[in-house]
């Protein structure tokens, strides 16, 4: 079981990078796939990128492809995503999750495959 907990949001410009951290407590932290979603107003939770545990490979929405990069640091039970060349439509709230489901498959993008979830951190980006 995992207990997720995101950091590192806040307001940016359009253009503008940041940083969002997850940290995670619990058990055998490097065999979950880690993600983030977005929610944004008024919008159902979207799928924004996934690491797999330690083979690190990475999935991306389309949206974000190119200018979001996720990571993940075993060693320190945290999973980091990058945010650059923002967007207004990138506003919104990110929420880190989590599973000990392997997969390599579309079901990737699911927020229905993930078990654990944190309590997300607000992204602002003004126009």
């Amino acid at each position: 079981q995992l207990h997720l907990v995101e950091s590192g949001g806040g307001l940016v410009q359009t253009g503008g990078s940041l940083r969002v951290s997850c940290a995670a407590s619990g058990r055998a932290f490097s065999t979950y796939v880690m993600a983030w979603f977005q929610q944004a107003p008024g919008k159902e939770r979207e799928f924004v990128a996934a690491v797999t545990g330690s083979a690190g490979i990475t999935f991306y929405a389309d949206s974000v492809q190119g200018r979001f990069t996720i990571s993940r640091d075993n060693a320190r039970n945290t999973v980091y995503l990058q945010m650059n060349s923002l967007k207004p439509e990138d506003t919104g709230v990110y929420y880190c999750a989590a599973t000990a489901t392997r997969t390599y498959d579309t079901s990737i993008y699911s927020r229905k495959l993930y078990d654990y979830w944190g309590q997300g951190t607000q992204v602002t980006v003004s126009s």
